[in-house]
């Protein structure tokens, strides 16, 4: 009895056991260490106390592990029952940075999606991080440190249904594209109605300017033969209707919708540019091993011809928005040459190589291969119309001012009060005014503004052509700083036999020793 009443007691008892780090976790932190483990090893660890009750201890604990490379810390993706963290993100930058992952087949570095979709570097981080959040991506992180993001094939329908906003915004797309298709027509059809109620309201009043029954019937008789004008109108309208048709089918517009073009336009042909830009400039970056130099770029940028270069060809403050966008920083060669190195853009997940360090040839031929000599920018058209269309719609406009002209006289010579359709038309007259003016003068200044805008942009074109053609025939001293920067350049593909730790699995099932461990830390500090 009292060998069992002792046990119970012992058993019933609390024991408090202060938990020590092992050794090592004293150690200064690495300063190249591509993870580190939780706890940070610089912070004391508190004590835990485990409480064993009545003979039974608790299940093991796994400890939390965090890897981390520079300000990416792994779990902190996996946001169970949070707010969509994509719907954040601009509609832009997402739908590019999704276009890049899928392009580069869901594995994808920083520096890949950077370069693909020509975001900033921080942009496209924040957009994986999102991403790996909302659709149950995983972080790879290799030997050196680099951080590679990792999406399911589903990725997309996972988003979907979670994305409220994903759900709505082709709907508010679809109602954005009718608004400005029902605009463009009410504007055409407004041209026509116009027309009749001015010429309707010009034969109401000239019928009932005269007492005299001979002339009322002359009138009569002569209004009976004007209100074919209408009616002509819809005839001619309807008659030239299969024509439309063909335009319509050739050039995707009717001839409703030539009205507005005609006076407003058809939109900025460069719609975009400055995203294909970035595109451009980071493909070149990438597939040139991250080191280029300022030549290289001018083709992509506002610079002027090398003709007109009025302050010294030293200067390549052009290249600073680029240093910016995609974090790289000067550098000089043995020769003096200043070359500019893209870290970010050196590193990729793609498939290609063998995952050891590719040097890019020195040969010319390699230089600009799979990337678009310059950036050309299209020239704005007065009107998409074609010239039968852009007559048809002068002539009716100009029909519009004449009988707006003749109506405003006949209002002033009126001397008795008017009512019914006259009535209608006097109030709407300023409205009817307006419409008929701005016809024609909205053109005109826009023909006046397309005119040096164009010039502008043919200057622009030229002066990025010439800069391109200084590439492809470099004199000797720009074909040895060319030449330089490929020599320099490095492009290193990250293989998944260098993933050394994945958010995939916990830490424990990846079943790494210790002594491997040791002896890649060993390396990092011999580093």
């Amino acid at each position: 009895m009292a060998a069992t009443a002792t046990a119970t007691a012992a058993a019933s008892l609390s024991l408090h056991l202060r938990l020590r780090p092992p050794p090592h976790a004293h150690r200064s932190p690495l300063r190249h260490a591509p993870f580190l483990l939780s706890p940070s090893p610089s912070t004391p660890w508190p004590p835990h106390h485990l409480h064993v009750a009545n003979g039974r201890l608790p299940p093991p604990c796994r400890p939390s592990v965090k890897a981390r490379a520079g300000a990416i810390e792994a779990p902190s993706l996996a946001r169970l029952g949070g707010a969509v963290e994509t719907d954040r993100l601009p509609a832009d930058v997402r739908d590019r940075a999704m276009d890049a992952v899928d392009y580069l087949g869901g594995r994808v570095t920083i520096g890949d999606v950077a370069s693909r979709a020509g975001l900033q570097i921080d942009q496209a981080e924040r957009a994986l991080q999102a991403l790996a959040a909302d659709t149950g991506g995983f972080l790879e992180v290799s030997g050196e440190g680099e951080v590679l993001y990792v999406f399911p094939e589903d990725y997309r329908a996972k988003l979907a249904g979670k994305s409220f906003r994903m759900r709505v915004e082709p709907l508010v797309d679809k109602a954005k594209e009718a608004g400005a298709y029902l605009a463009r027509v009410s504007f055409g059809t407004a041209l026509v109605a116009s027309i009749v109620l001015v010429y309707a309201t010009i034969i109401a009043i000239l019928s009932s300017s005269s007492s005299d029954e001979d002339n009322r019937g002359r009138r009569r008789r002569s209004y009976g033969s004007t209100m074919f004008l209408p009616t002509d109108l819809f005839w001619y309208l309807d008659a030239g209707s299969s024509r439309r048709r063909r335009v319509e089918k050739d050039k995707g517009m009717s001839f409703i919708e030539s009205v507005f073009s005609f006076v407003f336009g058809n939109g900025d042909p460069n719609d975009g540019l400055e995203e294909r830009r970035w595109k451009m400039i980071g493909q070149y970056i990438s597939s040139n091993g991250g080191v280029v130099t300022a030549e290289e770029l001018a083709p992509y940028l506002d610079v002027p011809a090398p003709a007109e270069q009025t302050n010294s060809k030293d200067d390549e403050s052009f290249i600073l928005p680029v240093l910016l966008r995609f974090q790289g920083h000067p550098l000089v060669d043995d020769q003096g040459n200043i070359l500019y190195r893209f870290p970010s853009l050196q590193r990729t997940a793609s498939s290609k190589g063998g995952g050891s360090r590719e040097y890019v040839g020195t040969r010319w031929s390699t230089m600009s291969s799979g990337v678009e000599k310059f950036m050309e920018e299209k020239p704005w058209e007065f009107s998409e119309a074609n010239a039968l269309e852009r007559a048809m719609v002068a002539g009716l406009g100009g029909l519009n001012l004449f009988g707006v002209i003749i109506l405003g006289n006949l209002l002033k010579q009126m001397t008795m009060t008017p009512g019914g359709l006259i009535s209608f038309a006097a109030q709407l007259f300023p409205l009817l005014q307006i419409y008929a003016g701005s016809f024609f003068a909205i053109p005109l200044f826009r023909w006046l503004l397309l005119r040096k805008t164009n010039n502008d942009i043919a200057r622009r074109n030229k002066a990025r052509e010439e800069r391109a053609q200084e590439l492809l025939s470099p004199e000797p001293s720009l074909r040895r700083k060319l030449l330089s920067a490929r020599d320099m350049a490095q492009w290193k593909v990250i293989t998944p036999g260098e993933i050394v730790y994945t958010t995939e699995k916990d830490l424990l099932d990846q079943k790494y020793e210790v002594r491997e461990w040791e002896r890649r830390f060993k390396k990092l500090e011999s580093d």
